[in-house]
């Protein structure tokens, strides 16, 4: 009787490794497990150019008019849902969530801005008008709205989220795009659940009652 075996053309001395750890795993080694691989129609027909949930992302973008997006990590995807809109006659308004500073004042309010200085000249401060007014005011009548959208808004706060999810109800012609994360693929989310707001915590924020038909 052989005293050793060979697997995969490795010889394998099975008195000095006796332990059933181990003989169990010399037996699955050689077993072949089956694998499944599951293609969709966009694998054969360019699922990178075709996007076949562009049409519930303008109904999405219409209906709640806040939305939280995650695309993946290589980037690229967003810029096809961004087009898609472009072609609906919004115009553009990027910003970063890093630097931007308090949303509600840099967005709808004169605030103050600080340039940098090389310490020789004094500090200076030079104040803007609203981002979000002066782009409204600058829009053709041709335009649908403003479109707010906003990288990197994962390390915003969860107030200054609210506050983003909000912002269409108070400027009705803008629309926000949160960049919160990435996933596997380009999904996205209301902003407001994201933020975590409820219809009475919108309803005290704008002002207007709630209306409870039971």
């Amino acid at each position: 009787m052989a005293a050793a075996l060979s697997f995969y053309g490795v010889p394998v001395n099975l008195k000095k490794r006796s332990s059933a750890r181990y003989v169990n795993y010399l037996q699955n080694v050689g077993c072949r497990r089956s694998l499944t691989i599951k293609c969709g129609l966009d694998d054969f027909i360019g699922g990178d150019l075709l996007k076949f949930d562009l049409g519930q992302w303008l109904s999405d973008v219409e209906e709640h008019k806040a939305l939280a997006i995650y695309s993946p990590h290589e980037g690229g995807y967003e810029g096809r849902y961004l087009t898609r809109l472009r072609y609906q006659g919004y115009h553009f308004l990027d910003l970063s969530a890093r630097g931007l500073g308090d949303p509600e004042t840099t967005l709808t309010k004169i605030h103050p801005v600080c340039p940098a200085h090389v310490g020789k000249q004094p500090i200076a401060r030079w104040y803007f008008p609203p981002e979000v007014d002066y782009r409204l005011s600058l829009l053709p009548p041709s335009s649908k709205g403003l479109v707010v959208w906003i990288i990197e808004a994962k390390v915003l706060s969860k107030s200054e989220l609210q506050f983003l999810a909000l912002l269409p109800t108070l400027r009705p012609k803008v629309k926000v795009i949160a960049e919160c994360g990435n996933w596997r693929k380009f999904v996205w989310k209301p902003l407001k659940e994201i933020a975590g707001l409820t219809d009475e915590n919108v309803a005290s924020a704008t002002g207007s009652p709630v209306l409870n038909f039971k």
